[in-house]
């Protein structure tokens, strides 16, 4: 019996995207959006126009997110039932303190202090305040580190599981981290409220979650814990200045937000910042193990060592995915901040140090892309671009706060 050819297309012809998805994706997409509407309910007084519009447009893009990728999911709702416990404790521990005579900042601070021994209590001290929490992220992010050098050189899938799991853990409890460190800014005081990326600290934070969570996308979609220990140790580099920070500079104290950062626009301006910056660290410490590996294949192609690296071609593919993603969001970061610049100081564009290297730290992932996609570089040029590539936009990220003046000089170290 013959089959009609549209039948057969009919069959060759791929669901629907929509059609696809379970009755668990449709529960996870009403919880999250419920929980959005919640929000709404419970903050809306202090949003206007514009960050109604980024709470409800953020929390379509978790909902894609989570279709998406799945294991995020699980990552979501640790991140909301452990800082909605955080907060929960906080109301009634606040009124607490204040009829101790301890308001505003100094109620915080006791709750959140990890020397006080009077008011704190144990949950606040040693998990559930934001220092607790980016205290554990630091922790388990280095500990993570060593937990994927020492599965790749033991070759152990076990060791290679747990290092995963720890960085998972350390992704969360830095989300945690940011999330209850935003409630806390508004405990202090509503005029100092502010969403945590606002500052070097804050935005060191997001930087090592960001890089961790593009990183473990890759690790589920090529199935290997080998790229974990190279891609972690930038991380774990962010986490020791972020300590030294914390604790010689006292920068994890809240401060109030200058005049310019007072706007809707920092909410996705700096977040789409930090995927880009993310991202291309991420391709820089891969473009270091693809150096490594090509150096041992030609020096001793039967070297043990080799079969503990990931390969070359994984090498540079997940490199070029990575920086591709890095340019998407940095261009969208670029030209969010041109908004913002011309709504702040009147201009879209005034050449203040901070935009030079912007524009300088584009270009250089431009012409990267351009030199694969249109005159097929591949390997050791472009791993040793990627590698200069990160110096490059860690000058533009540090360096310009550091040394050169501007418009953007409210990030000195």
């Amino acid at each position: 019996m013959s089959v009609p050819d549209n039948v057969i297309q009919d069959e060759l012809k791929p669901a629907s995207f929509f059609k696809s998805l379970s009755i668990v994706d449709w529960v996870f997409a009403v919880l999250l959006l419920a929980g959005s509407v919640f929000a709404y309910q419970k903050y809306a007084y202090l949003m206007d126009g514009y960050e109604v519009g980024i709470l409800f447009g953020t929390a379509l893009s978790l909902v894609a997110l989570g279709w998406w990728w799945k294991q995020t999911r699980v990552l979501m709702f640790a991140i909301a039932a452990i800082s909605l416990l955080a907060i929960l404790l906080y109301e009634p521990a606040i009124a607490n303190l204040n009829k101790d005579g301890l308001f505003g900042r100094d109620a915080v601070a006791a709750l959140s202090s990890l020397d006080d021994k009077t008011h704190s209590k144990f949950l606040f001290k040693y998990f559930l305040s934001s220092t607790s929490a980016i205290m554990w992220m630091s922790a388990l992010f280095v500990i993570a580190t060593f937990a994927y050098f020492f599965a790749t050189f033991i070759r152990n899938e076990f060791a290679g599981k747990v290092a995963s799991g720890l960085t998972w853990s350390a992704t969360t409890m830095g989300f945690v981290g940011l999330m209850v460190r935003w409630r806390e800014s508004y405990l202090i005081g509503a005029d100092i409220g502010h969403i945590p990326v606002s500052n070097l600290y804050e935005v060191f934070i997001l930087f090592a979650v960001v890089t961790a969570l593009i990183y473990l996308h890759y690790e589920g979609k090529y199935k290997t814990k080998t790229m974990g220990g190279f891609v972690l140790l930038i991380i774990s580099a962010s986490i020791a200045f972020l300590l030294w920070y914390h604790f010689e500079k006292g920068a994890h104290e809240i401060s109030p937000l200058v005049p310019a950062l007072k706007s809707y626009w920092m909410k996705i301006h700096v977040p789409a910042n930090f995927i880009g910056y993310g991202a291309f660290a991420l391709a820089a410490m891969l473009g270091v193990a693809y150096l490594i590996r090509s150096k041992i294949e030609k020096s001793n192609p039967s070297s043990q060592a080799i079969q503990m690296l990931p390969s070359l071609n994984m090498l540079d593919d997940v490199m070029h995915k990575s920086i591709a993603l890095g340019f998407a969001f940095f261009t969208i970061a670029t030209v969010l901040g041109a908004m913002w610049a011309a709504e702040a100081w009147g201009g879209y564009w005034s050449w203040d140090p901070k935009e030079t290297w912007a524009l300088i730290v584009w270009l250089n992932y431009a012409a990267w892309l351009h030199m694969r996609l249109t005159k097929g570089w591949r390997g050791a040029p472009l791993a040793w671009w990627a590698v200069i590539g990160l110096f490059i936009t860690t000058f533009a990220f540090l360096g310009v706060n550091m040394f050169l003046s501007g418009l953007h000089s409210y990030g000195e170290l």
